[in-house]
């Protein structure tokens, strides 16, 4: 066989429809979209109408959440973890954060930062920097003599509550100040 020999397989590669080519094609003329209308124009926008009728997709009931306010973590087992270790991937000597999971090639994502997961085993004695961890993960690593250093993270509601209560506290002393001067 020669390079110039290669050819894709019979029906692999199907030309496109050329439609409007004359009589003999049979899409030609008004191309397969039959005589007036709106179809029969460019820049049609009638996918999904049911000419009036109320169309499928909002007749249908709605189905789940999704939340706006979710977190995006990059989960790591501690199984993958240990293999990147084995292999020299990732030095057990130092501070495993998400740098050095990224460098591994271990994470995908995550721009709130790596969660770790207890998936598989942990043989290494390994300290992390992570945004989060589950039971089960932190009961490996403690249980390997490691380290988890995992930074408390201040909630979004909290952050608005608070946020609110300086507000608050700032017109309610405004009003005082408002009654002190009209007593005055």
């Amino acid at each position: 066989m020669k390079l110039n020999d290669i050819r894709d397989n019979q029906g692999a590669r199907k030309s496109r429809v050329r439609v409007g080519r004359g009589i003999g094609s049979g899409l030609g003329k008004t191309a397969g979209r039959g005589q007036k209308g709106q179809t029969s124009r460019s820049g049609v926008s009638i996918n999904g109408f049911e000419g009036g009728q109320m169309p499928l997709h909002m007749r249908i009931p709605k189905r789940g959440f999704n939340n706006i306010f979710a977190k995006d973590y990059s989960e790591v087992n501690i199984g993958a973890i240990q293999k990147a270790v084995d292999e020299g991937k990732l030095d057990a000597s130092a501070v495993i954060d998400q740098a050095a999971l990224d460098a591994a090639g271990l994470t995908r994502g995550g721009k709130n930062g790596v969660r770790l997961l207890g998936k598989g085993e942990l043989t290494s004695k390994l300290s992390f920097h992570v945004a989060g961890a589950s039971k089960g993960a932190k009961k490996a690593v403690e249980k390997t003599g490691g380290s988890l250093d995992i930074p408390e993270l201040v909630p979004a509601a909290e952050k608005h509550k608070a946020k609110h209560r300086v507000a608050q506290n700032a017109r309610n002393a405004d009003k005082a100040d408002k009654i002190a001067k009209a007593k005055g």
